[in-house]
């Protein structure tokens, strides 16, 4: 078990525990003797790391990715705390609790699972609802719930495909509330299965987080309207039509070709759900720059996802910042000791069906 995480270090602390080492650079002095930098991580920031001495031998055990039990001190270097590291070694994933170390969700994961069965049993067509609950059970639904919504941009920690997926399904539910004369059930099972492929798109079992062969050659886009057409044709008498309007829906979220949907949303639901998307997954990129501004500033840098820098009013007191993805590392840990400590989530197996 972890004993003290990053947020809990003060200056002149003996340090005696594992890490995940996400960066790694072996340099050299201006005297030219090799020093090793590390960037150290676990869930409630990061750490720089150094090794000054025997850092050639060290370097072989502190690949990135690994989990490392150090020992070491911790240092205020130019105003900022970093661990002074006197010997490493890398110890097994198996023997760590994954969520000590990465980012996950900040919901509780049978709270979500519990909210996906109510939104399913809702559905009240004859052969959306049992297409739904045919996928979200078994390998799928265990994948489902640990699975992040992307590598890096929004939603990229352990649970996020969930929370993103439950997110747009909740707002596309009110929305059909606000226009009656979309289909109702129809926009909840594109809200619900238009990410479904991720599972299969990431790996996700260990860190960092990577692109499959098949993610990479044919995207979650395409993966998921195969997932979708396997299961619909084990439900007798499927309509066609139907079939065809929720693989669209899938096909066409991303909204643009250039953004990698082969085609352009044409039904009022594939509308609505490319925009809720699209919403919600910057309105989470949006709370994680919040989180990592320091106190009293409102602008951003300037955001190249977004192409412009953004006025954060407000950024003294957050509201119940999202955790950051894994290749977000600018949050030092003299800021994560200024955020609410929240304990991780249990990520225990799902019970849907």
């Amino acid at each position: 078990m972890k004993k003290i995480f990053i947020d809990q270090l003060q200056e002149g602390q003996q340090v005696h525990d594992v890490f995940l080492v996400s960066r790694k650079t072996l340099a050299e002095t201006k005297a030219g003797k090799p020093y090793l930098s590390l960037t150290l991580m676990d869930r409630t920031g990061d750490i720089e790391g150094r090794v000054w001495d025997n850092a050639t031998r060290y370097d072989a055990q502190a690949e990135v990715g690994s989990f490392i039990r150090l020992q070491g001190m911790a240092k205020s270097y130019q105003g900022r705390l970093q661990l002074g590291i006197t010997s490493l070694e890398q110890v097994s994933a198996d023997t760590v609790q994954l969520e000590d170390f990465i980012p996950a969700s900040p919901r509780d994961s049978e709270e979500m699972q519990a909210e996906l069965r109510r939104i399913i049993a809702l559905v009240q067509d004859a052969h959306l609802q049992p297409l739904l609950r045919t996928i979200f059970r078994g390998e799928t639904l265990k994948q489902f719930v640990r699975a992040p919504a992307a590598k890096k941009m929004h939603h990229a920690y352990i649970g996020g495909l969930m929370e993103h997926t439950l997110s747009v399904t909740g707002m596309a539910m009110r929305t059909a509330d606000h226009y009656p004369a979309l289909n109702r059930d129809l926009l909840i099972a594109g809200a619900l299965l238009h990410d479904i492929a991720k599972i299969r798109e990431f790996e996700f079992s260990s860190v960092p987080f990577e692109y499959t062969d098949s993610g990479r050659l044919l995207g979650h886009l395409v993966l998921g309207a195969e997932m979708v057409r396997q299961q619909a044709a084990a439900i007798e008498g499927f309509p066609a039509d139907l079939l065809d309007q929720l693989l669209h829906l899938i096909l066409s979220h991303h909204g643009r070709h250039e953004f990698g949907a082969p085609v352009l949303p044409m039904t009022p639901e594939a509308l609505i759900l490319h925009h809720l998307d699209d919403m919600d997954a910057k309105m989470n990129y949006i709370d994680g720059l919040r989180a990592s501004m320091e106190e009293g500033l409102h602008w951003s840098d300037y955001q190249r996802p977004l192409e412009r820098f953004l006025y954060l009013q407000g950024t003294d007191t957050p509201p119940e910042p999202p955790r950051p993805s894994l290749e977000s590392t600018g949050r030092t840990a003299a800021r994560s000791r200024r955020e609410k400590k929240k304990p991780a989530p249990d990520f225990k197996q799902p019970t849907l069906f």
